[in-house]
């Protein structure tokens, strides 16, 4: 079953859970280390720079500024490919799926007062 919900209807679920989630204390990411960070904790691993370049269909560069960011948060972590010393794996965290579950929350609860 799907709910049919409005842009309008759909803004303001945005801007309650975006608001709620600057009022609290952690770290306020910028839409595309949020797209990456959501991207890398619910799509299938492994995770590269070159696929979440292809995936987001952005540079590599802004992929590994956002990385750098999420990184020093400990949202994500790297780790060299062992099968290909080349190629660096992105892998999640404890602390990142910890802020992805609690921003689930804030986004659960602003559909609650949108109702």
């Amino acid at each position: 079953m799907s709910i049919e919900i409005k842009p309008s209807q759909a803004l303001d679920l945005w801007r309650i859970a975006i608001v709620e989630s600057v009022r609290r204390d952690s770290p306020d990411l910028s839409a595309r280390q949020m797209a990456l960070l959501l991207n890398v904790y619910l799509t299938q691993a492994p995770h590269t720079v070159r696929g979440l370049s292809e995936a987001l269909n952005i540079s590599k560069p802004a992929i590994t500024r956002a990385l750098d960011r999420l990184s020093s948060l400990g949202m994500v972590k790297r780790k060299v490919d062992e099968e290909d010393r080349r190629s660096v794996l992105i892998q999640r965290t404890v602390k990142g799926s910890v802020f992805l579950r609690e921003f689930g929350d804030i986004i659960v609860s602003a559909g609650k007062e949108t109702e």
